[in-house]
């Protein structure tokens, strides 16, 4: 008689080579493999030839089986077949009901073991070059969902919006305009964001801005889902973060006539002042008042007193 076994396996992000090499013993082993719908298909060839392969996945409005159905099958195929791979995307037990599966078949008396995965949650801004944290930047970071069990965003946010941590959103996309209302409420408009689709897969897009601009960028890069959030300044450290946002908007002028905001780009100031282009100059709201050169030697001279008296 075959041992009833469960093994929830996170599979990683996406790119195949991402399980770990002890989820790949598991799937080889695998009597039975359950997977979900951001598992590559490319990891169900480790199982054995006379392994079956059900597919339970679910996407965000297109849910294929309830989660309900999907606990009573792992146990029926437990039972039919023995040994059972529940292959789920990223790590089972961040956002990905994995708890849930294995409490629900311990009723029944089935061993269960639990592999972990990479989490997109780390690993995609990771493979982007995003440091989800990073000394003198911030202190942590926050992983939230994007959408509660009562399909609301989660309260958790407007308290880490207040922080300086990095947040991680998942799971939402599709209130992006909400999250953005939320750091825009607190006067946080300008903070960097992310949004990664398709996270490791070759068809990986990214879309870089500010809280501001970043629903302008979305439509420019034309991203969807899935896809995750990243908010925060360590989001300036993405290579191309300088040369789509921060030379586009390296200081602002405010015309007093116009009452309008102009940005400068780092062509327009070796044009301008004669001098090279800087590495970064945070917004100067008195420069329309001075003359241009005189502006930003005063503002330098400024800066180097408070630095010296520090």
């Amino acid at each position: 008689m075959k041992k009833r076994k469960l093994i929830l396996v996170g599979a990683g992000p996406g790119d195949p080579s991402l399980i770990t090499l002890k989820g790949v013993e598991a799937l080889k082993q695998a009597d039975a493999i359950l997977y979900d719908a951001l598992v590559h298909p490319d990891l169900l060839n480790y199982a054995k030839e006379n392994a079956v392969k059900i597919f339970v996945g679910k996407r965000a409005g297109e849910h294929s089986m309830k989660q309900e159905e999907i606990n009573q099958l792992i146990v029926e195929t437990a039972f039919m077949y023995g040994n059972v791979v529940r292959l789920k995307g990223g790590d089972p037990f961040i956002f990905g009901r994995g708890y849930e599966e294995l409490e629900f078949v311990r009723k029944f008396g089935l061993d269960t073991e639990v592999i972990p995965g990479v989490s997109s949650a780390t690993s995609l801004t990771a493979l982007q070059q995003i440091p989800l944290t990073t000394r003198g930047m911030n202190d942590g970071f926050w992983v939230i969902t994007g959408s509660t069990s009562e399909e609301k965003l989660s309260e958790d946010l407007k308290v880490a919006a207040k922080t300086n941590a990095t947040v991680v959103i998942l799971m939402g996309y599709k209130k992006l305009a909400q999250i953005a209302a939320t750091y825009q409420l607190i006067g946080k408009g300008n903070l960097p964001i992310a949004v990664i689709q398709n996270g490791s897969f070759e068809d990986e897009k990214i879309a870089i801005g500010t809280i501001d601009t970043i629903q302008e960028e979305i439509g420019r890069h034309q991203l969807g889902t899935p896809a995750i959030i990243v908010v925060g300044e360590v989001v300036k450290l993405h290579p191309s973060f300088k040369k789509e946002v921060a030379d586009a908007k390296l200081f602002k002028i405010k015309q007093d006539d116009l009452l309008q905001a102009k940005w400068i780009s780092k062509k327009d100031w070796s044009i301008r002042s004669g001098l090279p282009e800087p590495p970064g100059i945070q917004p100067i709201e008195h420069l329309a008042k001075l003359r241009f050169r005189r502006a930003i030697k005063s503002f330098i001279k400024q800066r180097t007193a408070e630095n010296a008296s520090r």
